[in-house]
């Protein structure tokens, strides 16, 4: 019999593929799409200044960290034009910014998580950006629940690394 941290590993291992599928269903993919539109409407809405030219991406330098589903990774890592690398990890974590900033630009910008698309560092935007956040994640947990999705909400980054190690980077 496998000792339990094997088989715990061996679940771990698995939630990336599971949320891989999920995101390459067309039903899933379309209600996370609806979200993501909804969070675009209401930001076009308010047309909340955008000054820090990606600086809010140096998640050590802004003081802040970036929290996902493993859905909204996963939507994110299978919709790349380039695979993420282990190595543009480790760098992003060293750096303390976001793996795929380039220069001062969101290299994943279209298909980047809630939590990118909802921050502003814009001082009018702090009083509607939190509940625009809490009703959209509301709406990201329900896709999760409704299609019995593996719910886990993590950092980035380290949600970003689950899917390099079991893809064995």
């Amino acid at each position: 019999m496998p000792h339990q941290q094997d088989q715990l590993d061996d679940a771990e291992r698995s939630l990336p593929a599971l949320w891989l599928a999920a995101a390459a269903d067309g039903r899933v993919s379309a209600e996370l799409g609806a979200v993501y539109t909804l969070i675009a409407d209401q930001i076009a809405a308010r047309g909340p200044a955008c000054w820090a030219s990606g600086r809010c991406c140096n998640f050590r330098q802004a003081g802040h960290r970036l929290y996902v589903t493993g859905l909204e990774a996963a939507f994110t890592v299978s919709r790349l034009a380039t695979p993420l690398r282990g190595q543009d990890l480790d760098g992003a974590l060293a750096r303390g910014d976001c793996p795929f900033l380039t220069g001062n630009l969101c290299g994943v910008h279209t298909i980047k998580p809630m939590g990118c698309r909802v921050y502003f560092c814009d001082a009018s935007a702090q009083v509607w950006q939190t509940d625009l956040s809490e009703r959209a994640m509301e709406m990201i947990r329900a896709i999760h629940d409704r299609h019995g999705i593996e719910y886990r909400y993590g950092e980035w980054r380290s949600m970003l690394s689950m899917f390099l190690r079991a893809d064995g980077q």
